[in-house]
C-alpha cells in the first residue's frame, strides 16, 4: 500500500511538472476517476505540490528541490492529521449516536448522487492572487506557463488538466498555454471568454477599466463576447481586440509595430495615454493613491518608458512635471496632481 502511494506520488509531482510521458499520463488518469476517494487524494497533493514550490528559495524552477519540500509537506501533513485524528478520539464518544445518522445519510446521499459530489469537488477551486506593487509567475499542472499583473488573481479548478483547463482571471495576465488539441483552454472573465490550444497572449481585464484588451504574440484565439449575443472573433498573431465595457462591443485592430508586453519585465510603457490610466498603472505598481485636483488633467495624454524595478513612483512624476502640463504632491502614498 506505502510503495503504491510513492508510486502515486511520483506520478502526480511528474505530471505538475509536465514531464509524465502519455502512457503514464493514461495511468494517473484512471486511477484518478476509479473512486471519489482518488480524486481528493490527487487534489490534496496537488495542493500541497504548489504549496511546496511557492517557498522554494530558488527563483529558478528545480524539480528535485521541489520534490524534497514536497515529501516534507506530505510528511507534516500526515503527522498534523494523525494529531488531529487522536484529538477527535477523544470526544467522539459523546457523538457516536449523531454521526451514525450522518455516516447513514452520507452513504445513501453518494449512492444516490455520486455525480453531485464528483461536482462539488471539480467546482472547488484554487485561487492564486498577486498583490499590489507584485507580479507573480505560476506554471500550471499542464505546463502553461501564466504571469499575474499587480493586483490581479486567477482561479481554477483543483483538478485542472484532468477534466478540462479552465481559468477564471480579474486583473491582467500573460500566457503561454501549452498545446493539448484534445483540450481547450479556456480564460474567462465576467466580460469577455477566450479560447485556445497553445498560444501566447496577453489579457487584461481589471473590474474598474472601462475596457478589456486581448492581444495575441503567437498562435490563435477565438473571443466570446458575454455581456452581449455577438459573433465570435478570431484573433491573429499581432491582432488584439478591445471590448468597451459601456457600449459592449468588441473591435479588433492590427498592431503595426507588435505586441508590447514589457510589463512582464517590469517596464511600464505609456504610449499616448490619458492620465487616468497612467494614474491606475502606477496606483497598482507602486501601491499608491493618485487623486486629480480638476478634471481637466484628465484629458492629457502621456508617452514615457520605465523600469518599475529601478525607477520610483517619484521618477515617473518628475517626468510628468517636466511636461510642464502637470504638477504633483507626494505625501506618504498619497498623490495629489494639480
Amino acid at each position: 500500500m506505502k510503495a503504491e502511494k510513492e508510486h502515486i506520488d511520483e506520478l502526480i509531482v511528474s505530471y505538475l511538472s509536465n514531464e509524465l510521458d502519455g502512457n503514464a499520463v493514461h495511468e494517473l488518469k484512471e486511477w484518478i476517476a476509479a473512486s471519489v476517494e482518488n480524486e481528493k487524494y490527487f487534489m490534496q497533493r496537488q495542493e500541497i505540490w504548489f504549496s511546496a514550490i511557492s517557498d522554494m528559495k530558488n527563483s529558478i524552477y528545480n524539480k528535485d528541490e521541489a520534490f524534497q519540500l514536497f515529501r516534507k509537506r506530505v510528511d507534516t501533513y500526515q503527522k498534523n492529521k494523525m494529531m488531529r485524528k487522536r484529538l477527535r478520539w477523544k470526544i467522539v464518544y459523546k457523538y457516536v449516536a449523531f454521526i451514525s445518522i450522518i455516516g447513514f445519510i452520507s452513504y445513501f446521499s453518494y449512492w444516490r448522487g455520486k455525480s453531485n459530489l464528483k461536482n462539488v469537488l471539480t467546482e472547488t477551486g484554487i485561487e492564486v492572487e498577486t498583490p499590489i506593487g507584485s507580479q507573480t509567475r505560476l506554471r500550471l499542472p499542464d505546463g502553461t506557463i501564466v504571469i499575474l499583473n499587480a493586483g490581479s488573481r486567477i482561479i481554477y479548478p483543483q483538478n485542472f488538466g484532468v477534466y478540462n483547463r479552465d481559468v477564471e482571471l480579474q486583473g491582467e495576465g500573460y500566457f503561454e498555454v501549452a498545446r493539448n488539441i484534445e483540450m481547450p483552454f479556456y480564460v474567462k472573465t465576467k466580460e469577455l471568454q477566450v479560447r485556445v490550444l497553445g498560444t501566447k497572449f496577453n489579457f487584461r481585464d481589471y473590474p474598474e477599466d472601462k475596457e478589456v484588451v486581448v492581444s495575441l504574440l503567437e498562435g490563435r484565439i477565438v473571443l466570446n463576447n458575454q455581456l452581449q449575443r455577438e459573433e465570435e472573433l478570431l484573433l491573429l498573431p499581432n491582432e488584439q481586440v478591445i471590448l468597451d465595457k459601456r457600449v459592449k462591443t468588441m473591435k479588433k485592430e492590427w498592431k503595426r509595430d507588435g505586441i508590447n508586453i514589457e510589463w512582464i519585465t517590469g517596464r511600464l510603457f505609456f504610449d499616448e495615454i490619458p492620465l487616468p490610466e497612467v494614474a491606475q498603472i502606477l496606483e497598482r505598481n507602486y501601491g499608491v493613491r493618485i487623486k486629480f485636483a480638476n478634471d481637466a488633467l484628465k484629458k492629457i495624454r502621456f508617452y514615457g518608458n520605465f523600469n518599475k524595478n529601478g525607477q520610483s513612483v517619484r521618477d515617473i512624476l518628475e517626468a510628468l512635471s517636466a511636461t510642464e502640463k502637470v504638477h504633483y504632491t507626494l505625501n506618504d502614498k498619497e498623490i495629489i496632481l494639480y
